[in-house]
């Protein structure tokens, strides 16, 4: 399988969004948005993973949760945040 690619740029001066995390949100955004269940069955993103209808966007979801959840890891002040 091949490994899939971001189709942004990762220069922070594009993302209008400066949170913490947001280029994995952007990422777990687009993915969904090409999905065949947002395109085709006109479902919301949400509801494509509560329903498990988007499997190629899992490992964007688990990124995206790590660097969430790391927001909150007191360890983090030592380690840094995760993501981007």
């Amino acid at each position: 399988m091949a490994e899939e690619t971001y189709r942004f740029e990762r220069d922070p001066k594009e993302l209008v969004d400066k949170s913490a995390c947001a280029g994995s949100r952007a990422d777990l955004k687009l993915c969904l948005l090409e999905t065949d269940c947002c395109q085709i069955e006109k479902k919301t993103p949400r509801q494509c993973i509560l329903e498990g209808k988007a499997p190629q966007c899992m490992a964007l979801k688990n990124t995206f949760y790590e660097c969430k959840r790391s927001l909150l890891d007191n360890r983090a002040r030592f380690r840094g945040h995760k993501g981007y």
